[in-house]
């Protein structure tokens, strides 16, 4: 595993390990037991998408493993404004150990890892957010004891959550529903990637656009935002779209009594979620939010150490 990509591309061993280490790594962080795994190693974070999440996470985990984190935002850097990604990743993977990036296009990204000699992560491009949902399966593993035999429903936008939720579900044994509407539906090459992994684990994968029918009997309930970054100028026509896909106390209801609650965040509290779940009792989203710090740690111990 030289990049960490996409979910669809490492092995479900390769999966367990990551969630392992992410939850030694916690463990030992609490106990202050430090780990400078990537003393004197430095990190390129490229973002031309801003983020609180990935931002504090990357260069706080970064710093507790020992190594640096070099903030690159689109203003400080020539990719985009003229220089090629080829000469971008050849120029840094002279300077740096590693590099994260956060972008619009999967393609660059893609792109970047195959020009770069050293590791790439991906941290979030329009079609995969593959590090959120590492943080995402560590966090249903803690609350729930287990992972293999759960089953995870996706209400809302067919958007990069969507996409890795359906990877990660495949990977790691659970189940999955995803209900979209009819024209906000997920990439139809990852559905089908999606499928042959889930095939190949021995789990379900249901795509519908039926919220009721994805949320029923659900361990882990999950939505998103309905207007990711970029997408602003929609947010007329997708509030019109998907008001029967809210997740309220009534549509819970159908999930299992000590089913969880999951938001990658931001969260737009009366839109997607509205406040009696989100702030509920079977709501984990800071759980989830602090396991991003954890997750990524594991993902640049083993790349990059």
């Amino acid at each position: 595993m030289k990049d960490f990509i996409s979910l669809h591309d490492i092995t479900t061993e390769e999966l367990h390990n990551l969630l392992e280490l992410a939850i030694m790594l916690k463990k030992e962080l609490k106990a202050g037991i430090p780990h400078p795994i990537l003393k004197g190693k430095t990190l390129g974070m490229i973002f031309t998408k801003s983020s609180t999440r990935t931002r504090v996470s990357f260069e706080v985990g970064m710093v507790q493993l020992g190594g640096y984190p070099l903030f690159l935002s689109s203003n400080d850097i020539q990719l985009g404004r003229g220089e090629t990604i080829h000469d971008t990743a050849k120029v840094l993977e002279r300077y740096l150990d590693g590099i994260m990036i956060r972008t619009f296009a999967h393609s660059d990204v893609l792109e970047l890892a195959e020009e770069a000699d050293i590791p790439v992560i991906n941290a979030l491009t329009d079609l995969l957010h593959p590090c959120q949902v590492l943080a995402d399966l560590m966090t249903a593993y803690e609350h729930k004891g287990k992972l293999e035999g759960l089953k995870l429903a996706y209400v809302g936008d067919g958007n990069n959550m969507a996409n890795s939720l359906m990877y990660g579900c495949a990977k790691a044994g659970l189940d999955c529903a995803i209900a979209t509407p009819a024209q906000y539906q997920c990439d139809a090459e990852v559905v089908e990637n999606a499928k042959a992994d889930a095939k190949k684990s021995g789990t379900s994968l249901i795509i519908t656009q039926d919220p009721i029918e994805a949320m029923k009997d659900a361990d882990v309930v999950y939505t998103d935002t309905w207007v990711s970054m970029g997408q602003e100028s929609e947010k007329d026509e997708k509030v019109k779209v998907f008001g029967g896909y809210q997740v309220n106390k009534e549509l819970f209801a159908y999930a299992k009594d000590d089913a969880v609650f999951m938001h990658c965040l931001p969260a737009y509290r009366g839109f997607e979620v509205t406040e009696d779940v989100i702030d509920g009792p079977n709501s984990i989203i800071f759980d989830e939010a602090e396991n991003r710090l954890h997750a990524q740690k594991a993902v640049m111990a083993t790349l990059m150490g």
